[in-house]
């Protein structure tokens, strides 16, 4: 038996991933359409966010506040079993969103014995609604969402981190990453949901980084990256 098996936990997962499902259907289906019409690859459509956010990339997630752009159970998982894998007590996350991964990650500490979990989120509507969630999940005592721009909120995350997870804005995965690089334990493991910029990619890949990184698998075609803190 493991929390995610438990009652609350998994109800309000059920719940959230059903709701998740019903509110970015349609903007999935329209983004889709938009990119077939235009001739332009998910790439070039990638490449030209990352563009954006770099100028504003606060006006670019303006827009998404009533979308969940949540993690798949199957992903969600896989956080779980990673966070029970290197038994994190300190984990850090750039990307709350409505706190489905949060949920994941919160429940891997409750079974691990306790711990944190700091969470940043730069929308305040998502915030109030992440940390219903975490209630209803009966996780809110072991995480803390910091409401903001991350590169503010995470300067001081309390300890070493033994997880980091990246699932925010494109342009920012390079630097919270390097924000939160010098906090990261012996063998910490970095999750890159969505890791589609490439200077974050040449720089975990990069062996004199002192990080071991490759793809994943899970959910194909949304990025997804696994690296670990070698050096």
């Amino acid at each position: 038996m493991t929390s995610l098996n438990s009652t609350r936990v998994a109800e309000t997962l059920d719940k959230l991933h059903a709701e998740a499902e019903a509110a970015d259907h349609d903007f999935g289906v329209e983004f889709m359409a938009r990119l077939e019409a235009s001739g332009t690859s998910v790439e070039e459509a990638v490449g030209e966010l990352i563009a954006a956010e770099r100028s504003d990339y606060r006006a670019a997630y303006r827009d998404h506040a009533e979308h969940f752009l949540a993690v798949s159970p199957a992903y969600g998982r896989f956080l779980y079993a990673i966070a029970r894998a290197r038994r994190a007590t300190r984990i850090v996350e750039f990307g709350t969103s409505m706190g489905i991964s949060t949920i994941y990650l919160a429940a891997a500490l409750r079974d691990n014995g306790g711990g944190r979990l700091i969470s940043s989120e730069i929308e305040p509507t998502k915030v109030a609604r992440a940390r219903a969630h975490l209630d209803a999940a009966g996780l809110a005592d072991l995480v803390e969402i910091r409401e903001g721009d991350a590169l503010d909120t995470l300067k001081d995350v309390g300890g070493d981190v033994d997880i980091l997870s990246i699932d925010g804005a494109f342009s920012l995965y390079l630097p919270v990453l390097k924000l939160i690089e010098p906090r990261l334990a012996p063998g910490a493991v970095i999750l890159g949901e969505n890791a589609f910029a490439q200077d974050y990619l040449d720089y975990v890949r990069a062996p004199a980084n002192g990080y071991f990184s490759r793809s994943l698998d899970i959910d194909e075609g949304r990025g997804n990256e696994l690296t670990v803190r070698v050096g």
